[in-house]
């Protein structure tokens, strides 16, 4: 349920179960919205997006989940109900709240979430533009930023993606021909976003653009969005399942990462489309198999894994939004050290000393709580290293 709004104080209560887009269709009306936007907000829960501190396509501009998330009421393993953060901004001790965002319910279970509000901005322009290639696409989006523009929402649609979205009911006009596409969304004040709109449109031309559209009317601009936010299930529709993965790279690196992400795949004979937040270097690249098959499995592990050791090698990370799960243990290793990989156990043991919430979760399985008794805890710590037991801080 949505608890509470206080337009005047910029702020709501929902309870964990709320989905993301209800609550801008309960504001709006009213001039306001929730700003982070996952693709997949008809169906994610404001919970879920606390837990993964999730992102989506404004939040170049808005910032993620962590950014708008004011107070949490919180249930710890042992049945405690605490407080975290509140109505205000709160930045005196230790930013527990920050630290329960993104923890994968590893920590304890959110009930109640205090959320900031934004106005809906005055005026918006939405811009397709496309392109003959995909690396000139992903260097215009560098050109674009490093001309000090930041839009509302930056994202790239390869050849593939746009041929599903186009065969799809949520068909957007797409051009069939184009290697890749960028839909731009700029909003503010009215004076300014034309003159923005020029500066893209002469930078996407010197990059290659074949075209530059800007939406006439908000039909054409939410059929633009929902081409872009229907572009997963889309790619669904290829195969009984589909490895969306999730990764970041400097944006400087996109064209580069993104060739090699080609190379993989076409090296191990798999079909790849990308959609992705090209404004922040968030990839997704999506391949579509058939889990009954264990040699496709087999071969998608490989390219998973190769997709990973690139994105680091970049400079990247492993994970923008969807977060670690049980898949992505095996890559912490990549960007943590030991020794922050063992302060990161130390500190759910504090939360959750018994292991009772999403066991195996976010760190490697050497980290796993091992529980020997009802107050003993072992873990197995990398290289003889000693055991981190209990709450031992």
């Amino acid at each position: 349920r949505v608890l509470s709004v206080d337009y005047e104080n910029r702020v709501a209560v929902v309870e964990p179960g709320v989905q993301n887009l209800q609550l801008s269709a309960i504001t709006k009306p009213r001039g306001w919205h929730y700003a982070p936007d996952p693709s997949s907000q008809a169906a994610c829960t404001l919970g879920g997006n606390v837990a993964e501190n999730a992102g989506g396509p404004h939040c170049l501009k808005y910032g993620v989940t962590a950014n708008h998330v004011l107070g949490l009421e919180v249930v710890l393993p042992n049945g405690e109900l605490v407080e975290l953060g509140g109505g205000t901004t709160d930045t005196e001790g230790y930013d527990l709240l920050g630290l329960f965002i993104g923890s994968e319910g590893t920590l304890g279970i959110a009930t109640k979430i205090t959320l900031r509000l934004e106005r809906l901005p005055p005026a918006v322009r939405t811009l397709l533009v496309d392109y003959d290639s995909l690396i000139a696409a992903c260097e215009s989006v560098s050109g674009i930023i490093a001309d000090g523009i930041i839009p509302a929402a930056l994202e790239l649609m390869d050849r593939r993606t746009i041929a599903t979205v186009e065969d799809s009911v949520l068909a957007a006009g797409y051009p069939r021909d184009a290697e890749a596409v960028l839909v731009i969304e700029l909003d503010g004040l009215e004076p300014s976003l034309d003159d923005q709109a020029g500066r893209i449109t002469d930078i996407c031309r010197t990059h290659g653009a074949r075209t530059v559209r800007m939406a006439l009317d908000e039909t054409e601009r939410a059929k633009l969005w929902a081409g872009r936010k229907a572009a997963f299930g889309a790619v669904g529709r290829l195969a009984p399942d589909v490895f969306v993965q999730d990764a970041v790279v400097p944006r400087t690196k996109l064209a580069d990462v993104i060739a090699r992400v080609h190379e993989i795949c076409d090296r191990e004979g798999v079909t790849v489309s990308n959609v992705f937040h090209a404004g922040d270097g968030n990839l997704h690249p999506n391949v579509p198999f058939d889990s009954r098959d264990s040699a496709q499995v087999e071969r998608i592990g490989r390219v998973m894994t190769e997709i990973m050791h690139v994105c680091v090698e970049a400079g990247g990370t492993i994970s923008g939004e969807h977060g670690i799960g049980m898949d992505k243990r095996k890559y912490m290793d990549l960007v943590f050290t030991p020794d922050a990989l063992d302060l990161m156990a130390r500190v759910r043991n504090v939360w959750n000393p018994k292991g009772l919430l999403n066991p195996g979760k976010i760190l490697p399985e050497r980290y796993r709580v091992v529980r020997n008794s009802d107050t003993e805890i072992d873990h197995n710590a990398p290289d003889g290293r000693a055991a981190v037991t209990g709450v031992t801080v």
